[in-house]
């Protein structure tokens, strides 16, 4: 029996290769799959003018793909909210035949997203040795990293670098097995291989995940507090690791911080670990203008810049704020780029640019964190007591200010320190948390204070 989400993230396969980027992403993968109602696929659309839109531009399109994977679903049908009574009770799980075009999910092949490539990253400061490592291990897997530990907030771009490692793999590398799956997968794959004591099930699951070349888990922060899950990691780890298999972790936070044995924890920080932190407002705005380029969007520096502005910490925030205003301004036939279109698309959001971050709010929260004075921290003291944490606060005000506040500005801020007193700060803790897990764990907590995560 296949279920509804199987079915639709088929579809959509197929779909997003037979449209452009622009009305994939506005309206086709906005609808929700509802259910099969009399061999009809009934989708839901969040309000009437995209189901409009849908109807009126694309939905011969989806019903060619739907029959297309599945030759035995007749049509498709588009509602709202307020049509749900009318559909009846549709069928959340359909056995039905499927065409060759079918991808089943529990296959070693996987489906990587064809954007999330290592030429869509965008490098800065705050990933640049992420990024280097997930691209020395998509070119020699196995060999010289590993495992790797891939660390970051949420929206920062781990999930881009593993489908990008994923991708250059199968491309690279397509005698290899190669399987990525979120934690929550895993962990509900493994109790399914135990519920009913069959003992095949449990054979089968083992045989899927330890004969793989390379394995890649997403959020493993999950894996906290499933101990019989956990147990089963560490087996699987223990023999793809000493086969020389590659293994590629990622969690919101850093192997030590997570709530597991401690044999595991172990094994996780053996290999290399790399955090990605937030982007600063260049590399912010440097994102944003990749995606317009791969999108086909035209929006100038002033809509761009007031994007990276309002959202410092989640690229997706920021890539949904992009959509939100091109969706906004296609539906009213409107500029994109005229400014009282942009606020009338981002008049939800009016309350984020009270949110933009200063220098005071980075002081106050370093100063709350190290338990030391304001005036001592932004003042002549030279003790390491002092020095550590201003350094970590300048380059904390680097990092997320970005040019917005000049170097001479800072320095001026700190007692009248010259800009090179500055760059100094900046560039010892940029290196530091790469290779020092104290450090870089303390500028994550002043990082999660400053935006009350």
């Amino acid at each position: 029996m296949l279920k509804i989400d199987q079915i639709w993230k088929n579809i959509l396969l197929a779909a997003e290769a037979k449209t452009t980027t622009l009305a994939y992403d506005l309206y086709i993968n906005s609808l929700a799959p509802v259910g099969i109602y009399h061999d009809r696929l009934i989708l839901l659309a969040d309000n009437r003018a995209i189901k409009n839109i849908v109807d009126n531009n694309y939905k011969e399109v989806l019903r060619k793909c739907t029959n297309q994977v599945f030759p035995s679903i007749a049509d498709v049908e588009v509602i709202v909210e307020s049509e749900l009574e009318n559909v009846g009770n549709a069928a959340k799980e359909v056995d039905i035949p499927v065409s060759s075009n079918y991808v089943d999910d529990t296959e070693s092949k996987v489906n990587f997203v064809a954007q999330y490539t290592f030429e869509n990253f965008v490098v800065g400061k705050s990933n640049e040795y992420a990024a280097a490592v997930a691209k020395a291990v998509a070119d020699n897997p196995g060999e010289k990293y590993n495992p790797v530990f891939i660390w970051g907030g949420v929206g920062l771009g781990k999930t881009h670098l593993m489908h990008a490692i994923g991708n250059s793999l199968q491309r690279n590398f397509p005698e290899k097995r190669i399987m990525y799956v979120t934690c929550d997968q895993f962990v509900n794959e493994f109790i399914e291989s135990i519920h009913d004591n069959d003992p095949n099930a449990t054979k089968n699951f083992r045989a899927k995940y330890r004969k793989l070349d390379v394995l890649m888990m997403d959020d493993v922060q999950f894996l906290a507090n499933k101990e019989g899950t956990q147990e089963e990691m560490f087996h699987t780890f223990n023999e793809l690791y000493l086969a020389d298999k590659q293994i590629i972790l990622s969690s919101d936070r850093p192997p030590k911080e997570i709530k597991i044995e401690e044999r595991l924890k172990t094994r996780f920080a053996t290999g290399v670990i790399a955090d990605i932190q937030p982007p600063n407002l260049e590399t912010r705005i440097a994102i944003l203008q990749k995606k317009c380029s791969n999108k086909g969007y035209t929006l100038n520096i002033r809509v761009l810049t007031l994007i990276a502005e309002k959202i410092t910490n989640n690229i997706r925030e920021m890539e949904g704020m992009l959509n939100r205003i091109i969706s906004y301004s296609t539906l009213v036939g409107g500029d994109p780029n005229d400014m009282s279109i942009v606020q009338e698309a981002l008049k939800d959001y009016a309350d984020a640019s009270t949110d933009i971050i200063t220098i005071d709010q980075v002081v106050k929260a370093a100063c709350e964190y190290f338990r030391v004075r304001r005036e001592d921290l932004v003042g002549k003291k030279k003790n390491k007591e002092i020095v550590v944490p201003r350094q970590i606060c300048i380059y904390l005000i680097c990092d997320i200010l970005g040019q917005s506040v000049p170097l001479a500005s800072i320095g001026e801020y700190f007692g009248g320190r010259d800009h090179t007193t500055v760059m100094h700060a900046r560039d010892k803790i940029s290196e530091e948390i790469k290779t020092n897990d104290i450090t870089a764990a303390q500028v994550k907590d002043i990082r999660d204070k400053i935006y009350n995560r």
